[in-house]
Formats: structure tokens, sequence, C-alpha cells
């Protein structure tokens, strides 16, 4: 299976937080491949910069666990599209996550995600509370 991981998962799973629990069990099957957005490493690195958190680590970790890909213009048009659609039901919903939908729909595959806004969606690995 292959996944998309969102910034919230990483960092959970770099605290080592019961959440982050759930990307361990996905990262421990040889069978699935990951995939990291450009944008959730900018994500990563605000986030290390606010908690005085190692990003260097935790950089290293995501290349050896997954493919990092970029975020090309067809990406941002469909999450335009994506953004709209989603702020009718979700007010909050972020750009970055409609990055990550944009890319699920061109690959047809899973994202694994923490963040609330992900809740019920179809074909998200949901880790939250």
């Amino acid at each position: 299976m292959i996944y998309i991981v969102d910034s919230h998962t990483w960092i959970e799973y770099f605290i080592g937080s019961k959440q982050g629990m759930g990307l361990r069990r996905l990262l421990e099957d040889e069978n699935n491949k990951f995939i990291t957005m450009e944008c959730v490493i900018g994500e990563l690195k605000s986030y290390c910069l606010r908690t005085d958190f190692n990003f260097i680590q935790s950089y290293k970790s995501i290349k050896r666990n997954s493919i990092i890909l970029p975020v090309l213009a067809n990406h941002w048009i469909e999450a335009a599209e994506i953004r709209h659609e989603i702020r009718e039901k979700i007010k909050d919903f972020g750009f970055i996550d409609s990055i990550l939908l944009a890319k699920q729909n061109e690959l047809s595959c899973m994202i694994v995600s923490g963040d609330r806004h992900f809740k019920g969606m179809k074909k998200v690995i949901y880790i939250g509370n």
C-alpha cells in the first residue's frame, strides 16, 4: 500500500506519542511505501523552530522512510479547487491539506493523518483521538 504522510503524523511519530505509534506500525510493514510532499517538510521545519525540536534528525528520518515529492503546478491548481469545495463544510481546512488530497487523487493512495480535518474522510487512516 502507498501512504501519504502529513506533518501532524510525522511530528507525532518523532515525539513518540500514542498517535505516532500508528505510523510506526505502518512503517514496520516492508510492503508499504510512503510519500512525503515537500510542503510537509516546510511545516515540519516551522514546528521545529517553534519548539526547538531537532529538524536535521527528523528530516533525515523522513528521507530514510519515504519518498519526498515536489508540489507541482497542477497540484496547486487542484488543491485550490479541493479547498474551495471542502471549505463549504470545514471552514478552516488548510491549503497544505488540500495539496495532500490532490496528490492522493493522482496516486489513488491513502493518507495517514491525525489532523482533525481528515477525520472521517475516505481513504484516510486517521490516527488522532
